[in-house]
């Protein structure tokens, strides 16, 4: 869908990452003033009380380490959400924390999964593919820029770990890329000069009326032409001569 809607600045493009990431350090901040531990909230597959998971797992995490590694890309990729696609922000996130969670709920390991990376790969799949499927040039040069900034998450889809959730991180790739096929964004359509358009009629562009039918300047095209027996005064100009080289 196209329309003339441009990017620009919004408050969500720094509302909505500041929120995220202050729940985030709020609930390990309360985990650490209460001396508690909040990982049974996570993601446990398969089990009807692990899909409480599916809501809180985003906001839990393990350790600081981890904690942290996950707020820089909170941050850069709901803000690259809410700039270039402000009127799916909400929807994205929405859908990709539930579908990307109930995927981990049926794929994962019987562990408890916790941790805003699942949330992180949904970003960064949506972002990419979603700007190679609209073909706009700030686009794909958005999704390029992801692949230089996030390129190495591919490895994670991947079991190399064993302390890691690639469930989650794989759950995640899958939503973004489903998102980007089925939830349309508006953007803007690239602009079109006057003679690019299908009822452009030269005879009527101001601009070649400066020129005549050999091709040559016209300076002024309302002068009127001088009558037979009109006179034409010329003015000489000459520079007077100092004696200075």
């Amino acid at each position: 869908m196209l329309n003339t809607t441009h990017f620009k600045y919004t408050h969500s493009v720094l509302v909505v990452p500041m929120v995220a990431i202050l729940i985030m350090w709020l609930v390990y901040l309360i985990e650490l003033r209460l001396h508690v531990s909040f990982n049974k909230y996570g993601i446990y597959p398969r089990t009807f009380l692990g899909l409480r998971g599916v809501f809180f797992s985003p906001w839990i995490h393990g350790s600081i380490e981890h904690l942290y590694n996950n707020t820089i890309p909170v941050a850069v990729l709901t803000s690259a959400l809410a700039y270039f696609y402000r009127n799916i922000t909400y929807k994205v996130l929405l859908f990709g924390v539930l579908l990307s969670g109930l995927i981990t709920w049926g794929i994962g390991r019987p562990s408890y999964h916790i941790g805003a990376s699942g949330v992180i790969y949904v970003l960064a799949s949506f972002i990419f593919f979603k700007g190679v499927f609209t073909k706009h040039y700030r686009l794909v040069a958005l999704s390029l820029l992801i692949v230089f900034l996030y390129g190495s998450l591919l490895w994670y889809i991947f079991p190399v770990k064993d302390n890691i959730s690639w469930e989650g991180h794989l759950a995640g790739a899958i939503t973004g890329l489903v998102l980007a096929i089925f939830v349309k964004a508006s953007i803007p359509t690239p602009k079109k000069y006057d003679w690019e358009k299908e009822d452009y009629n030269d005879e009527d562009d101001e601009f070649l009326k400066h020129f005549d039918e050999n091709g040559n300047f016209i300076e002024n095209i309302n002068e009127e032409p001088l009558e037979e027996n009109s006179i034409k005064i010329t003015y000489h100009y000459k520079e007077k001569n100092t004696g200075l080289e």
